[in-house]
């Protein structure tokens, strides 16, 4: 795994390949969920063991994401190894830990707070990267963090643990810290991690915007904001929550009735195509969210773009690619193809060209780094 990891970039220092090889990622991971369609066209997660071990250490030091832990609140058992339910812990595939890790800056002696313990494979990393007694990590599952504590102790790694909110930091006296890595996604950067960050220090998270995230690098300042830029790594993660048995569901009115069609300059091959330009949209119409339409009756797909209100318009994946239906407010498309004109003309600029900030005050906000234009993302 680690010769891969480097062959693709994504180890790119001595340190953390011998870090990657000195950590057994099966002792975290001794049984994952696998996603599948049965027969009644039901998504259920089918647990995978050591019981077939070939299959099972060829998933675990493989590149992919597993999924490690299903809510017990909504898990419904449809067979002797599969359940329905939400996932609500996960082992990030390798790649993108490494890349993470490598973007986070670290060197010897730096206190690291990791946002989101899932397995306790990344808190090993980090401890065989700087000695575990300068690692600490939260997650909202004391369920989770026990069972961590445990893979971890195993292999003799005892850093700093706790279950609680990671949106308010570490409890106690434990910061500030020189590097913070969240390994779910926030809406906004949360105030405890700009407190908890020594002056110079990094934030290293998933931002999510609606229709689209990313990753962002911020060095906080004396001033307590958190400047920085998204990354060149992508990837996305569970959303962050506040108690271990509680999930966001955001209300949305009902959708509104097809008020019309029009011709388009943007179609959903375009949106899907370009992930940059997904995140500009997302900072252009930060109101919105991107998902799949699939007619009741006909069976075809299109690609929505969606309001709370019950505003929606959407392109078709297939048929006439260029013309648009909506309900409610005509202009939510018009404003989708206003930022493709303005990615167009400014070159398609990857997501590194866009600069993050959260000020002092709360307030955050994205800014185009080649020129300063900047876009409001409230507070």
């Amino acid at each position: 795994m680690v010769t891969e990891l480097r062959r693709v970039g994504a180890i790119r220092s001595a340190a953390w390949a011998e870090a990657f090889a000195r950590v057994p990622r099966h002792v975290f991971v001794p049984e994952w969920y696998g996603q599948e369609t049965d027969s009644r066209g039901i998504t259920v997660w089918r647990r995978h063991d050591a019981a077939d071990r070939d299959a099972w250490e060829a998933a675990v030091y493989g590149d992919q994401t597993l999924v490690t832990a299903l809510d017990p609140e909504t898990a419904e058992r449809v067979d002797e190894r599969a359940w329905t339910g939400i996932p609500t812990s996960s082992s990030t595939l390798p790649s993108l830990m490494a890349q993470m890790l490598e973007d986070l800056g670290v060197v010897d002696g730096h206190r690291v707070l990791e946002v989101g313990t899932g397995t306790g494979y990344n808190a090993a990393l980090l401890g065989a990267r700087l000695g575990d007694r300068l690692v600490h990590s939260v997650d909202v599952s004391p369920d989770v963090v026990e069972a961590a504590r445990g893979r971890l102790a195993s292999l003799g790694y005892r850093p700093h643990l706790a279950a609680g909110d990671g949106q308010r930091g570490f409890p106690g006296h434990h910061a500030p810290f020189d590097r913070i890595i969240a390994t779910c996604s926030v809406p906004r950067i949360p105030a405890a991690w700009v407190e908890q960050t020594r002056p110079g220090g990094t934030i290293l998270t998933d931002v999510a915007m609606g229709i689209e995230g990313g990753l962002v690098r911020l060095t906080v300042d004396d001033e307590r904001r958190a400047v920085g830029h998204f990354t060149t790594t992508t990837g996305r993660f569970m959303a962050a929550r506040g108690d271990a048995h509680a999930y966001r569901h955001p209300g949305r009115a009902p959708y509104a009735p097809r008020a019309g069609a029009h011709p388009a300059s943007l179609t959903a091959a375009d949106i899907r195509a370009h992930y940059p330009f997904r995140l500009l949209l997302a900072i252009h119409i930060p109101d919105a969210e991107l998902v799949y339409h699939v007619d009741d009756e006909t069976g075809a797909m299109s690609l929505q773009l969606q309001r709370r209100d019950g505003t929606w318009a959407r392109a078709p994946i297939a048929d006439d690619p260029t013309t648009v239906t909506y309900g409610g407010n005509a202009d939510l498309w018009r404003r989708a193809e206003a930022a493709w004109q303005w990615w167009n003309d400014h070159d398609r600029p990857a997501q590194d060209r866009f600069g993050y900030v959260r000020e002092a005050d709360g307030h955050h906000y994205v800014w185009h780094l080649p020129d300063g234009h900047r876009w409001s993302l409230g507070c």
